[in-house]
């Protein structure tokens, strides 16, 4: 009587967790939809690739940064990463909907919304979009994984049918029904609070939410200017965008180099950067930084060495040059120049 009951509790709760099912396992398959059923953004090289939007994660992911960075600086394990990413999140999208082995896919659910949540957890110009997504996506994946399916689900049909793979253990497990668990108010109460500090600690790490000053490093662009040098008449630099909006450049308008004095060496503009020679950018990663019709566009996670001749310029030795890059918005970086 009291397994009855049991599995009539899981059922109700597998059954009022029916929408949170059906929404989150719609968010992850129609990425695959989007990427390959209504728009190819599996093709490399071409605007869109979805290893692009991987790229712009980079600069501010937590913990899993060196693999990102292993993935956009090797293009072919990129590709199939992003290859095996969408077939995944098809998968646990599509079987979280029907109901099919819940407590696994409820698994995926929550090591995806993790990897967002590390990944991008920063990005979102106005609402913290990835890290909201990020964190409810955890706690979803919790809480369908503690309640399983109820009706209206393939594993509820598998059971009512009587199959014997459904009085199994591992299906207790990895499908639905009740859990076998003697005592699972402590389980709950544990992980949910790790849930929430993790929460927390993002909240905080990412945008300084929980106290102190709230920071987005989504809105403004911000490029750090490394290694500048000027040696056998030329001037390198390597350029990394870290901030600002993902889903277009920062536009670069002016690069300018002065000397101690104050006089002005050299002075590109708009006009000039947008002829830039793709010869003299060497790019590190599969976002890259090329000239556009009016600028140098520099995306999201672009790193980039410049290197600009300086054969036609005068230039004195043991002399101190200060290098500035101008934005289309106004703002300025600087950096000196080792000689």
């Amino acid at each position: 009587m009291k397994n009855i009951h049991s599995n009539q509790s899981y059922n109700l709760a597998g059954l009022f967790t029916l929408s949170i099912r059906l929404v989150i396992g719609w968010t992850y398959f129609s990425a695959f939809w989007r990427r390959l059923i209504l728009e190819n953004k599996l093709i490399q090289d071409e605007a869109g690739y979805i290893g692009e939007k991987f790229n712009h994660f980079l600069p501010n992911a937590l913990g899993i940064k060196p693999i990102i960075e292993y993935l956009v600086t090797n293009p072919e394990a990129l590709w199939w990463s992003m290859v095996s990413f969408t077939i995944i999140e098809a998968i646990v999208g599509l079987l979280i909907m029907l109901g099919f082995f819940t407590r696994l896919m409820s698994v995926g659910v929550f090591s995806l919304a993790m990897g967002i949540l590390l990944g991008s957890g920063w990005i979102g110009t106005t609402c913290l979009d990835e890290w909201q997504i990020g964190v409810l996506g955890i706690a979803c994946g919790f809480t369908l994984f503690l309640s399983g399916s109820g009706s209206y689900s393939l594993d509820n049909y598998f059971m009512n049918k009587n199959y014997a793979f459904t009085k199994t253990k591992w299906f207790s497990w990895l499908g639905s029904g009740s859990l076998p668990i003697t005592n699972l108010k402590p389980v709950v109460l544990v992980i949910s609070l790790l849930i929430f500090s993790l929460t927390l600690y993002t909240n905080q790490y990412f945008h300084g939410g929980v106290f102190g000053k709230l920071h987005n490093k989504s809105v403004k662009p911000k490029v750090e200017i490394s290694d500048a040098t000027i040696k056998n008449e030329a001037l390198q630099f390597q350029i990394y965008r870290t901030e600002g909006v993902d889903v277009y450049g920062s536009f670069l308008i002016g690069i300018q180099l002065k000397n101690e004095q104050g006089e002005i060496i050299f002075d590109f503009k708009g006009e000039n950067l947008a002829k830039f020679p793709k010869k003299d950018i060497a790019n590190k990663y599969v976002t890259k930084v090329k000239p556009g019709k009016h600028s140098l566009i520099i995306p999201l996670g672009a790193k980039a060495i410049l290197n600009i001749d300086l054969t036609n310029y005068q230039l004195q030795k043991n002399t101190n040059y200060t290098l500035t890059l101008t934005d289309i918005s106004g703002t300025e970086w600087t950096s000196k120049v080792a000689n």
